[in-house]
Order: C-alpha cells, then sequence, then structure tokens
C-alpha cells in the first residue's frame, strides 16, 4: 500500500514539474502588406461567390515564448519582389519593421517555421540573422531541384529565394523536418497534408488554455475552412488532402475559431487589436 502511494506521489511530482517547465506562448499576427486587387472569394475557394469581395492581406505570425524563443511562421517578402506586383500592393512594410510594434528585433527572433517555399512566405528570411529555419524535408528537396527540371513546376518559387535557402543550410541554419506530426520545439507541433506545395506543413502552438493551428496556406480563407472546400485551382496539389487536412485541423484546435487561414485579412477583425495591424489570437 505504501509503495503504491509512493508510486502515485511520484508521478504526480513528475507531471507538476513537467507542467511548470512547459513554456507558455502568446501568439500574434501581424500583417505587413496589403492586396489592392479586387479580388473575389471565389478566386481563393473553389467553387465559391464570384461577386463576394475579399480582402487579402499578407501576414507573419509570431510565437512569443516564456523561454525566450521569438518563433515566426513565415517569414514574409522584401519589397523589391516582382512577383509582388500582380498584387497591386497599397500598403507594404517589411516584415521586420511590422515586428518592432510588438518591440521585437530582428535579432531576437530565434526560429522562423517555413510553412511553405512560396516567395511571400519565404523571400524574408534574410532579414532575421540569427534564427533558426525549420522546413519540410521533401518540400525542401523539391524546391531546390526538381521544381526546375520541367517548366511549368517551380511556380510561386523565386531563383533568389533558393539561392538564399541553401546558403542558410550550408551555414547550418537550416533544419529539415521529415515528415507529420512531429514536435520541433516544446509545444510546438509541424504537421502536413494539404499539399499546397509538395510538402507544406502548418502548426500547432499549445499554450497553457488552448490549441492554436497556425494554418498559413494550407487554408487560404475563412471560406474554405467554413465549407470544407478547398483552395481554387493551383491552390493544392491534392485537393482531397486539402479538405482532410482541414477536417484534422479542427481535431487538433481547441475551437475553430483558433484555426488561422493565410491570406485572409478577416482574422484582424476577430482578435484583439495590440497595435496598427497585429492582433494577439487569444
Amino acid at each position: 500500500m505504501k509503495k503504491s502511494c509512493l508510486l502515485v506521489l511520484i508521478a504526480l511530482l513528475a507531471c507538476l514539474i513537467s507542467h511548470a517547465q512547459s513554456p507558455t506562448y502568446k501568439v500574434y499576427t501581424v500583417k505587413f502588406a496589403e492586396s489592392g486587387y479586387p479580388f473575389k472569394v471565389g478566386d481563393w475557394a473553389l467553387n465559391g461567390p464570384k461577386n463576394e469581395p475579399i480582402k487579402i492581406d499578407f501576414m507573419v505570425w509570431l510565437i512569443k515564448g516564456s523561454n525566450g524563443k521569438n518563433i515566426l511562421v513565415d517569414a514574409g517578402f522584401l519589397g523589391d519582389s516582382e512577383d509582388a506586383k500582380d498584387f497591386k500592393l497599397k500598403s507594404y512594410q517589411r516584415p521586420d519593421s511590422a515586428l518592432l510594434k510588438l518591440g521585437i528585433k530582428p535579432g531576437d527572433i530565434t526560429d522562423i517555421i517555413v510553412s511553405h517555399p512560396h516567395w511571400d512566405h519565404i523571400d524574408g528570411l534574410s532579414l532575421f540573422p540569427k534564427a533558426k529555419i525549420w522546413m519540410q524535408k521533401q518540400d525542401y528537396e523539391f524546391f531546390v531541384g526538381s521544381a526546375w527540371q520541367k517548366p511549368g513546376e517551380a511556380g510561386g518559387y523565386a531563383k533568389r529565394d533558393v539561392v538564399n535557402v541553401v546558403n542558410l543550410n550550408l551555414a547550418g541554419r537550416l533544419k529539415l523536418v521529415d515528415g507529420d506530426n512531429k514536435e520541433i520545439i516544446k509545444g510546438i507541433k509541424v504537421y502536413t497534408g494539404s499539399r499546397h506545395t509538395y510538402n507544406s506543413q502548418y502548426v500547432q502552438v499549445k499554450t497553457r488554455t488552448k490549441s492554436i493551428i497556425l494554418a498559413s496556406d494550407n487554408i487560404w480563407t475563412y471560406y474554405s475552412l467554413q465549407h470544407m472546400v478547398p483552395a481554387s485551382t493551383g491552390g493544392t496539389l491534392d485537393p482531397k488532402g486539402y479538405v482532410k487536412a482541414m477536417q484534422r485541423m479542427k481535431t487538433l484546435a481547441s475551437d475553430v475559431k483558433y484555426i488561422i487561414p493565410g491570406h485572409d485579412g478577416k482574422q484582424l477583425e476577430l482578435f484583439p487589436k495590440v497595435a496598427d495591424g497585429i492582433v494577439e489570437i487569444r
């Protein structure tokens, strides 16, 4: 009896120690650019309304930890990107400048989780000189290799970003994640399945009170999430997988409102504003 009680006490103590050591996180959406093009929902969601306007923004997401970690999901893009011209930007500030509104300097960023290597999510990596970069292994291998072997397969990729990522790998700053459901930092997991790119990933952040899913472009808009439809043509290599990924996200988030899409400006209206263009996801 005494032995059983002792074992229970040890187990309880271990749980308390583990809980005390678990970092707490705050999560922010940080908008750095806004499209001026008159997009409609149907441009972004398969079979969505062709006459319903949608506000398309460009964001990064900051995960601020009690463990000293300042983690970005995606790095945004630089203002001289050729691809940005198609979006007729009506506002832009460099992602590192936008983060200053939270008191975060470029050198404060410890990690960047790259959801996928499209120009608008990866072009800004050079802005953060001390960050460790996390990227799916298969996505990296396709991005720097096979995508450039056949015409048309490198859509959304920029050559300077390939060179930058290869150099980050040579410098020892790139960490390749091999597969689905991987905890890369305590309290933070990445998942695959939507195939927005060859093997794109999304992020689960566990705080003390909730589980948040930062989907990035694994869900472009709230319309897709609400209606369980994939992105419009070209938004995924696997439309069925895209929907299955959204269904899975609903089981991983503590509430559907904590599933955050990649480009829908509505998220800036749903959460408390903490600075111009910045909301805290809580």
